[in-house]
């Protein structure tokens, strides 16, 4: 379904310049836009993708009107980035399909469980004792939501993810392991979305706690007793070790680890790939990566590393010799 130009101006804002009733069928990038398609420029390194593009209609910043008035018709807006995530959302809604089934009949639910009458759960989803969902939440197929363990309102999960299975707690005795029960459960907050096979493990004594408006990508492993503020976003394949603390609006990019018992401040951004093994206390971006290079040369600069502490020690003696003379 075709939605027109003037609509979408109508339900979103922005400064229009073209004709209302064109139709848009399709949305798509600059490169790639036909004639029927709506697309977008997020940074000025693309105007020249700009300028030869197709597209019935693009979506600009207020430096970039002159450039879109050559080519043909244009929708001004502060930020166009977040005009095309509203724009993506509405045409999602105009284009849904109607589901009647607002519970799937292979899904298994406790008695004990407390759903929502609008909540969604999908195909072969398992709730369980005392597991509360809260309004307008969506659960894809095959999620898991242990026992006791609270999701939000307005939240999606998508398959695979399991919520509130035993955290990882393990006593040493005799050179065996000993298991610690998991005794707390997890709390999920409002408008909260989490990636396809992403675990959240529940606290051994308290709750994990995943505040309001967090996202986390996929194949992410929150551990137990971690508390993660507002807003805060996480790329795939993160790991968060036991009793991290990472505060509200932080970032922390796909593949970094997060080492147990750290705080990370409010806004604290996380390169991918860092390890993170000291708190952040301070709002900034952090960097940990040793830079990739040929495996010969990687191997004499590792072996080099391995070397600076006793560099560092001679050093300091030298330093002292030199003093004392």
């Amino acid at each position: 379904m075709a939605l027109r130009l003037g609509a979408i101006v109508d339900a979103l804002g922005g400064e229009f310049t073209g004709d209302r009733d064109a139709s848009i069928a399709r949305l798509a990038p600059l490169q790639t836009a036909t004639g029927d398609a709506l697309s977008f420029l997020s940074h000025p390194k693309y105007r020249k993708e700009l300028a030869a593009s197709r597209a019935a209609c693009v979506i600009v910043s207020p430096a970039m009107r002159d450039i879109a008035a050559e080519r043909g018709a244009f929708i001004v807006t502060p930020d166009p980035y977040l005009y095309f995530a509203r724009l993506t959302q509405l045409w999602k809604k105009a284009h849904a399909r109607p589901d009647p089934v607002q519970v799937h009949p292979s899904a298994v639910i406790h008695p004990e469980a407390v759903v929502h009458p609008s909540a969604s759960i999908g195909a072969l989803c398992v709730i369980e004792r005392g597991a509360r969902i809260g309004a307008d939440t969506v659960l894809k197929s095959r999620v898991t939501v242990g026992e006791d363990c609270h999701i939000g309102a307005r939240c999606l999960v998508h398959p695979g993810v399991v919520i509130g299975a035993d955290g990882f707690g393990l006593a040493p005795h005799e050179g065996a392991w000993v298991k610690i029960e998991q005794l707390g459960a997890v709390r999920i907050g409002d408008d909260v979305e989490i990636g396809a096979n992403t675990c959240i493990d529940r606290g051994a004594l308290e709750d994990t706690v995943i505040d309001d408006g967090v996202k986390l990508d996929n194949l992410i492993q929150i551990g137990h007793n971690v508390r993660i503020g507002k807003h805060t976003a996480m790329a795939g394949c993160v790991g968060v070790a036991g009793s991290a603390v990472i505060g509200a609006h932080c970032t922390v990019g796909g593949g970094a680890i997060v080492l147990g018992h750290l705080t990370l401040a409010d806004g604290v951004h996380i390169s991918a790939a860092t390890v993170v093994t000291r708190s952040i206390l301070k709002p900034g971006q952090y960097t940990g990566v040793f830079p990739i290079d040929d495996n010969a040369a990687w191997e004499k600069n590792a072996a080099t590393l391995k070397q600076l502490h006793g560099l560092r020690d001679r050093l300091k003696a030298l330093e002292k010799k030199d003093d004392a003379g």
